[in-house]
């Protein structure tokens, strides 16, 4: 079927791509009335999460209790055994309620009580029992570890239990580890002591993040959608870039970036915004594949993007003990420079297939969009001006998700109704779900860090191998600037940046930045980097997993859309992706990039920033192919080598970089001048 007349993919038919492609989102089936009895509790989660952060007073850990309550009672209601069926009703039968076994009933009761056992209990008494658990913690505790453990295993997959699982066998088998991994060991009392009784395990700092930040902004950002938000970014979008060569993709680009102001996900970004724009590239002419790799580059941004980032942002926030306002002002060029590197390759591609723009009539008139849908920008406004005032991050969401409320009841275009509003406050607690499940899974993982020390084992084994790699270069170039220091930290970051995209394949990307942080932040501060760039690199590297091959899961869904070659969509995504491969590397070597860094001056921030836009606009024509004529082999080699040269900060660097292009482009104007005279 040409793209000309290929049928635009219903609500249905997207969501059903959104669920195969996102483990988070394959809830299972269930009858009518334990529907309503899911959907109740969901309002109420809401509802309570809403409550606790604007007008409670919870304390802590009954807060992470009631939470992790929520999270994994429904988790064991929502998500099945097996994915296999589960977008369909189980048959009936007497071991099962509403389509749910009675085995699984029974695991969310288990879940309830074994995740509130400990915080209903007085504080004083929790604290007489830290070093001393009694039979009853003991028994409560590893219930709740096995729970935590199967609720991720079925809501994100295997990879992180596993992952835990090999951390719980490191603390109780320390002395047996090999070379700097070895230690003392521990009880199994001992470890449940330590993930279950105390705040720095299950709950940890992951879920008290969940529970207190990243639950409030997921709903605004539901509800934000709900009133019209995401249709005027996208309506936007289309006013802006749609009429040039190329229009569709660059609309991706740009309704990609602003919905990153709302989403944290990639892949919800990708299905909202690629069933218009993907369609659209196609018809344009984009091949099938290249459409999809675009729109799941530009929606991975979304994650980097201000002012949501994802739940990451928050916990970056609890470990540096900084304002979300400078986590944010740091994300703010980096994930320009991420955009602005999509956009060369698509613009250039364009040129190259010497593609179309859309047609007046193919475009929103930006009176009538203004018109239908301004309202629904106030609340992202006011979200982003407490913020950006120094108010927490909580109080800003709670007042965002009340202007969500308020704009809805009033806008005629997208009125809320009190039945929309049920089922924003159900559909915002059902994506939390999973990432909440996933927070718990890590507090056992950053327990055993804590409990073991085994982060600055791992970080001294990456710096000691580094170094001697440093070493081993630097003989073969005996250079000054090639000194064994900076090899070694060029090596450290290069083997941070592939673990994280390893460990990226399989579990999401907060997970990914909480476990590689405690490993990475040790061994670059040994290095003499910045906490700030630390954290900020491994959650760069742990964002790319979602467009790298094999398990490229933003990229799987937009071929899903696109009906391409998932594998082929996703190394063209990757290829498109490559400004945020470089970007961090940008700021590790000048952290002036990310604004709020130690020893920030405006000079070393608008070298780096020239010079990181001239190296990623390099790069992108070097893989495009293309400048303002076709690039030979050579010239595309050429120009890729002498683009590391505008990364690496400094205004001597970039002189050479740029006297390197000159030849290129006069021998792209000769050749321009020579295809136009035929």
């Amino acid at each position: 079927m040409s793209s000309d007349n290929m049928p635009e993919l219903t609500p249905e038919q997207l969501a059903a791509i959104e669920r195969e492609y996102d483990p988070e989102m394959a809830f299972r089936q269930t009858g009518k009335g334990l529907a309503m009895f899911i959907t109740t509790a969901l309002v109420a989660m809401s509802i309570y999460h809403f409550y606790a952060a604007g007008f409670g007073l919870v304390r802590e850990l009954l807060h992470r209790g009631i939470h992790l309550s929520f999270v994994l009672g429904l988790v064991f209601l929502l998500f099945s055994w097996r994915k296999a069926g589960a977008n369909k009703l189980a048959a009936p039968a007497w071991y099962r309620v509403g389509g749910v076994s009675l085995l699984d009933i029974l695991l969310s009761v288990l879940a309830v009580g074994a995740s509130l056992y400990l915080p209903l209990l007085p504080p004083e008494v929790v604290a007489e029992r830290v070093g001393n658990p009694s039979q009853g913690d003991i028994f409560m505790g590893t219930a709740l570890l096995v729970l935590v453990l199967e609720a991720a295993r079925r809501s994100i997959g295997p990879t992180l239990p596993i992952i835990a699982l090999i951390f719980i066998a490191f603390a109780v088998f320390g002395p047996y580890a090999p070379g700097a991994l070895k230690h003392g060991g521990t009880s199994w009392l001992g470890l449940i002591n330590h993930l279950y009784m105390t705040n720095q395990g299950i709950y940890g700092v992951a879920i008290g993040v969940m529970a207190q930040y990243v639950f409030l902004f997921i709903l605004f950002g539901v509800l934000a959608t709900r009133i019209g938000l995401g249709q005027l970014f996208i309506d936007i979008a289309m006013v802006i870039a749609g009429r040039y060569s190329g229009g569709p993709a660059k609309v991706a680009i740009f309704s990609s970036a602003f919905m990153g102001t709302i989403s944290g996900s990639s892949i919800a970004n990708t299905v909202t915004t690629g069933a218009l724009t993907i369609p659209a590239m196609k018809k344009v002419g984009y091949p099938a594949h290249f459409a999809g790799a675009v729109e799941a580059t530009s929606s991975t941004g979304g994650q980097i993007t201000p002012p949501i980032l994802g739940a990451a942002a928050f916990i970056m926030v609890e470990y540096l003990e900084i304002p979300l306002r400078d986590v944010l002002a740091a994300a703010l060029f980096p994930a320009m420079l991420h955009y602005f590197g999509i956009f060369t390759m698509v613009h250039l591609e364009a040129k190259k297939l010497g593609l179309r723009g859309l047609k007046a009539e193919e475009l929103p008139k930006l009176g009538i969009v203004l018109k239908q849908h301004w309202l629904s920008i106030i609340p992202l406004g006011i979200l982003v001006y407490l913020i950006m005032s120094g108010r927490t991050p909580d109080f800003a969401a709670v007042y965002g998700i009340i202007a969500c409320v308020v704009v809805g009841f009033l806008n005629p275009v997208n009125r809320l109704s009190i039945a929309d509003l049920w089922d924003s406050l159900a559909a915002g607690a059902k994506n939390t779900l999973a990432v909440g499940a996933a927070a718990a899974c890590v507090g056992i993982i950053v327990g055993v860090v804590t409990l073991t020390g085994v982060g600055f084992r791992l970080g001294y084994v990456v710096v000691q191998t580094a170094t001697d790699i440093g070493q081993t270069i630097s003989t073969i170039f005996p250079l000054s600037y090639f000194a064994v220091g900076q090899w070694a930290l060029f090596v450290s970051l290069v083997l941070i940046a592939f673990s994280c995209i390893i460990m990226g394949a399989g579990i999401p990307t907060t997970a990914t930045y909480i476990i590689l942080v405690a490993v990475a932040a040790p061994a670059l501060a040994v290095l003499q980097v910045q906490p700030l760039v630390s954290h900020f690199f491994v959650f760069y590297y742990g964002v790319l997993a979602d467009i790298t091959p094999p398990v490229a899961l933003a990229a799987y869904a937009a071929a899903g859309i696109a009906g391409s070659n998932p594998f082929k969509t996703g190394n063209t995504a990757f290829r498109l992706g490559i400004a945020k491969a470089l970007v961090p590397f940008v700021f590790v070597y000048s952290p002036s990039l990310l604004l709020v860094a130690d020893g920030f001056t405006w000079q070393a921030f608008f070298v780096t920033l020239i010079g990181a836009i001239l190296g990623i606009g390099s790069m992108g024509t070097a893989f495009a192919g293309y400048f303002i004529a076709p690039l030979t082999k050579l010239e595309r080699w050429w120009i890729a080598i002498t683009s590391f040269l505008f990364i690496a900060p400094g205004l001597t660097t970039m002189g050479v970089g740029l006297v390197l292009l000159i030849p290129v482009i006069l021998l792209q104007i000769k050749r321009r001048t020579a295809l136009a005279a035929a």
